[in-house]
């Protein structure tokens, strides 16, 4: 439960190759037909988890005193910042919200045994966070669960009232004459007709409102969720304190990297080298033919010497990155990958060198996971520029089960990103398919 950064996820990450709902014409009709059906999950989000969260975590910690809300406490409340962060990515996913979060993490050396577990019961209810989660569940089984069902009643009323005009109204009656719909009470052709124009009325409205309807529902999840501004500069400064150390240590690892390539590569071939040709010329008069093949060996070792060397520079910044900008470096490399990958980019310019660099290998470091680790068979990576942040999402068909953990791969990810105030989120059930999205602010030239 470290910062949850990670639980957004970009929108234009809605699917392998998707251009995102807000910006194609066919995403919009999309939106229009889908809002009812998001509407009734919405509901049902609210109206059964919420509910549910929201009684146990209030009488889990009304047992604290008595010994059992102590142990009880804390993985309830991890379930309750699940069911938020899940809201947050439907947010980002269907309406391009962004609900942040700033959960503080556990310290490292947090204790284990019974102190451990009251020591992290007491810093759970410490957080503002997890107050504003459980006043957020409250207001989700309420008012987010009557906007949201709005969007889909609606809708559905509509569809009801054209099937009381198409004859449903005969078995309808049967039981209950008149029978009310709305205003109407239907009783013969006539009224049922009158119903099904009701019904039309409503079924439009539902399907132009919807989407309104279900924004409505996500911008009262984020005027709960969202931290005050005081709240936000305190993580933010830490948040930067913390990427500022990450920033060093990964400074000083990659030049230690750096001279132990020379060292063990290039360095070693130059003196091996350099050892070749003392013999040479040694050998010149006595014995040329073991001179011409010294010098075979060492054109060799030249030649492999200066392939590290491209190799080493190629790690530390690409040309082709610093010569084309990162939609062409990344699409060379989506040619070097062992699976088909799509790359679709739109920038309108290019971002200052330090965050093109950190962008690409994020995206290379992601794209490796993908091939080694997530037996990907196909790979899809969007770039766009969006409202003063580069996103990226890189998407595959993979086995799923991607998390940011110590020791992954994605934690390195997060590191370089986060030195630069970027966040990364991860979707990865399990099957798949998995989802990495990243968003860096910065400005192009």
């Amino acid at each position: 439960m470290g910062t949850t950064d990670r639980t957004w996820a970009g929108a234009k990450a809605a699917g392998p190759g998707s251009g995102g709902e807000r910006t194609a014409p066919g995403g919009r009709v999309r939106a229009l037909l889908t809002a009812p059906a998001r509407g009734l999950a919405l509901s049902l989000y609210a109206l059964v988890g919420s509910v549910a969260l929201f009684v146990l975590a209030v009488v889990s910690i009304v047992l604290i005193p008595v010994g059992v809300g102590v142990f009880a406490t804390p993985p309830l409340l991890r379930l309750v910042r699940a069911h938020a962060g899940q809201r947050r990515l439907l947010a980002a996913r269907w309406t391009g919200i962004r609900i942040p979060a700033s959960y503080r993490p556990f310290p490292r050396d947090l204790r284990t045994g019974v102190t451990g577990q009251v020591e992290r019961c007491a810093l759970l209810l410490k957080d503002a966070a997890t107050w504003r989660d459980l006043l957020w569940l409250l207001v989700d089984m309420t008012a987010g669960a009557v906007i949201a069902l709005l969007a889909f009643g609606l809708a559905g009323h509509g569809v009801y009232g054209l099937l009381l005009a198409g004859g449903l109204w005969v078995p309808v009656t049967a039981l209950e004459e008149p029978h009310w719909f709305t205003f109407v009470p239907v009783g013969g052709w006539g009224t049922a007709l009158l119903a099904g124009l009701v019904g039309g009325g409503l079924l439009t409205a539902g399907l132009a409102f919807g989407p309104q309807l279900v924004r409505a529902h996500f911008l009262v999840v984020a005027a709960v969720l969202t931290p005050d501004r005081q709240e936000q500069l305190e993580r933010r400064i830490d948040r930067l304190t913390e990427t500022r150390h990450d920033a060093l240590d990964t400074s000083a690892a990659e030049l230690r990297r750096i001279e132990r390539d020379l060292h063990d590569g290039a360095q070693a071939r130059l003196v091996a080298m350099g050892m070749d040709l003392g013999a040479i010329e040694a050998l010149v008069e006595k014995d040329p033919a073991r001179a011409k093949r010294l010098i075979a060996k060492a054109r060799e070792s030249s030649a492999e010497a200066l392939t590290e060397l491209r190799d080493l520079v190629r790690g530390i910044h690409p040309p082709v990155l610093a010569e084309r900008g990162l939609g062409d470096a990344v699409k060379a490399l989506a040619l070097r990958l062992p699976v088909p990958a799509e790359v679709d980019v739109e920038l309108p310019g290019r971002m200052a060198a330090p965050v093109e660099s950190a962008a690409y290998f994020a995206v290379s470091e992601t794209l490796t996971n993908a091939v080694k680790h997530a037996g990907a068979h196909r790979i899809w990576v969007d770039i766009s520029y969006e409202r003063g942040a580069l996103r990226i999402a890189v998407t595959d068909d993979g086995r799923g089960g991607a998390v940011i953990g110590a020791g992954s791969g994605l934690s390195g990810v997060e590191r370089r990103l986060g030195t630069f105030d970027g966040v990364l989120a991860v979707s990865s059930p399990a099957g798949g398919p998995t989802m990495v999205t990243m968003e860096i602010p910065c400005a192009l030239s």
